[in-house]
């Protein structure tokens, strides 16, 4: 970790020009702890390098290494409202370590970026602390970032995320959606919530209520939306090991409709069964706050399934059974490539 300096200024001019270089060291002390709970096999080093060191050695025949990176949103502006930063950092590991999965590849590690016009060591310190267990819940190492103290450039109390991952696969493992056909089975695995897309919906559609509230929905809203995405690395790599799972689906935004025929073939196109999951009641809620249509629904949220995965169907309640998931609809042929929600 690191703050964004000036070459030649004083630390005294540095500042009064906004940049407070002792509130950068003070964060970097009181992540030290949290960020060293993450090390896995394969860290070298240490914190305070310019770069951080991984090894494969001994890990992989072949590698292949997948990378990503993602952020938030505006659920930032969510924990921001609420004042609770601890758990924003799971939701930026997840947004990443749950994209490189649906290629079968373990996340490795992790770096972040945290950017804020006046950096509040105490508020750094419970994102990154969330980013570490975040890390810890996928199975990576938080090897390194940025924190840049940038006057001007956000308003008070706001800062901004973003998230890289790398991970491998063996390249004779690699899930890519090629040996998908028709007829396969998709099996959803449950969200815990409306997870970190749509939140500018969101917001549009809760900013003038009371968020300390339930509103029905059995504690206050602003917890139900700060609910962090939930991470399914564990799960699905432990799938890929005993299942032939040919595709699997991140559903961010874009929901349904977008997400699920980037990984279908040419010609083919999948359909859900409408009522086969259990939605929480938070899509419920929102549905009925703006009166929203079900296309505009399936085309923003998750609806209650955070990961697609396409399985034979003869593997389809097995592979449901050992995840906690349901088997939620079906391959078939579609030369527009669509997905659907039907029933």
């Amino acid at each position: 970790m690191s703050e964004e300096r000036a070459g030649g200024a004083t630390g005294d001019a540095y500042a009064r020009a906004g940049v407070d270089i002792d509130a950068g060291e003070a964060v970097v002390d009181g992540i030290k702890e949290a960020v060293r709970s993450t090390y896995i096999p394969g860290v070298l080093g240490d914190l305070g390098g310019f770069g951080a060191l991984f090894s494969l050695q001994g890990r992989y025949r072949d590698p292949v290494l997948v990378s990503g990176t993602d952020g938030v949103g505006t659920k930032l502006l969510v924990a921001q409202r609420m004042g609770r930063h601890d758990t924003i950092g799971v939701d930026l590991v997840a947004m990443c370590v749950n994209d490189v999965v649906t290629n079968g590849a373990a996340p490795l590690f992790f770096l972040d970026y945290f950017a804020t016009g006046k950096l509040a060591p105490q508020v750094a310190v419970q994102v990154v602390k969330g980013i570490a267990e975040g890390c810890k819940r996928a199975g990576c190492a938080l090897v390194g970032g940025e924190t840049a103290e940038m006057p001007g450039m956000y308003g008070q109390g706001h800062y901004d995320l973003a998230g890289f991952v790398v991970g491998a696969v063996e390249r004779d493992a690699i899930v890519d959606g090629s040996r998908i056909q028709a007829g396969d089975a998709l099996v959803g695995l449950p969200s815990s919530g409306v997870h970190s897309n749509g939140y500018s919906l969101v917001r549009h559609l809760c900013d003038e209520l009371d968020w300390e509230q339930a509103h029905g929905l059995g504690r206050p809203l602003g917890e139900v939306l700060l609910e962090p995405t939930r991470i399914y690395v564990r799960e699905c790599l432990s799938l890929v090991e005993r299942f032939d799972v040919r595709g699997m689906v991140h559903i961010t935004g874009g929901g349904f409709t977008e997400n699920i025929p980037r990984v279908l073939p040419a010609g083919l196109g999948a359909v859900l069964w409408r009522g086969s999951w259990a939605t929480p009641p938070i899509f419920s809620f929102l549905r009925e706050r703006g009166d929203l249509t079900d296309a505009e629904m399936y085309r923003t949220f998750n609806n209650g399934l955070g990961m697609i995965l396409v399985v034979p169907a003869e593997q389809a309640d097995a592979v449901a059974a050992t995840a906690g998931g349901r088997v939620v609809g079906e391959v078939r042929v579609d030369p527009e490539q669509r997905a659907v929600v039907e029933g």
